[in-house]
């Protein structure tokens, strides 16, 4: 039974005045999973989905700023989504990339595409350049778009990266062997320079990662909800950070 609309922002604010003194993660990661099983259980359209959970980006962005959280992490094509079929492939391809188009003319937050561009269709994946090119000069939130990304993927290019560096450096592979370390898998991330998510959120009830920011979510606390990604209301994310908030971090000490 759904809480009525005035107990609802009640509980809202409630929530929101509770989390004013408490500690919040500097950067979230959120997995936007369940499109699908929205648009189906209203009888319509994958895409009718991807569409809605796109509308709901902005919004999510907003209520972030608001907050005060410096980076965001939207997972919005994995590597695996690149196996569907054309049909809805195309749609969903379309929908991403006006979604990130809109984002990028808005200039309020800064973009960063994430993941392996070169999976991905040259045409659209220059448009996402394009899209991140124009809000270079832009300060504030940090979004970080993960479109055709996998955590696999990003620890291998990583990994490729380091050791394509050290050998133009001149260095052996023995060299290479005795000098690699974690810090140097972490600068070649998709995500250096930016602090690890702290808290990772997921849609849809699922509680599993799928490879999403597999070497970065070490220590991240996560958050599952029930709610498909469409649905995702301002409360459903105070919750996650009020839970996230009420947490012990030992961070392995």
């Amino acid at each position: 039974m759904r809480m009525p609309h005035l107990l609802y922002g009640l509980y809202e604010r409630r929530v929101a005045a509770a989390l004013s003194s408490q500690p919040l993660p500097r950067h979230v990661g959120v997995i936007l999973d369940g499109n699908r099983r929205w648009a189906k259980s209203f009888g319509e359209p994958a895409a009718h989905g991807h569409r809605r959970g796109a509308d709901r980006i902005e919004e999510f962005l907003g209520w972030s700023e608001e907050l005060g959280i410096e980076v965001v992490t939207l997972w919005m094509l994995s590597t695996d989504n690149l196996s569907r079929g054309a049909e809805e492939l195309d749609a969903l391809l379309g929908i991403i990339g006006d979604s990130v188009d809109a984002l990028s003319r808005s200039r309020r937050w800064r973009l960063r595409v994430v993941g392996r561009l070169d999976l991905l269709p040259e045409a659209f994946a220059e448009r996402l350049r394009a899209a991140q090119a124009q809000t270079d000069d832009v300060e504030g939130l940090q979004v970080n778009v993960a479109i055709g990304y996998g955590g696999r993927h990003e620890i291998a290019d990583a990994v490729r990266a380091f050791l394509t560096e050290r050998a133009a450096a001149g260095d052996s592979l023995d060299e290479v062997a005795a000098a690699i370390d974690v810090d140097h898998i972490g600068q070649h991330l998709y995500t250096r320079g930016q602090p690890d998510p702290e808290l990772v959120i997921r849609t849809s009830g699922e509680q599993r990662l799928g490879g999403f920011l597999l070497w970065q979510s070490a220590h991240s606390e996560f958050y599952f909800c029930e709610a498909y990604w469409p649905d995702f209301r301002r409360v459903d994310y105070l919750r996650a950070l009020r839970a996230y908030s009420q947490r012990e971090r030992r961070l392995g000490r």
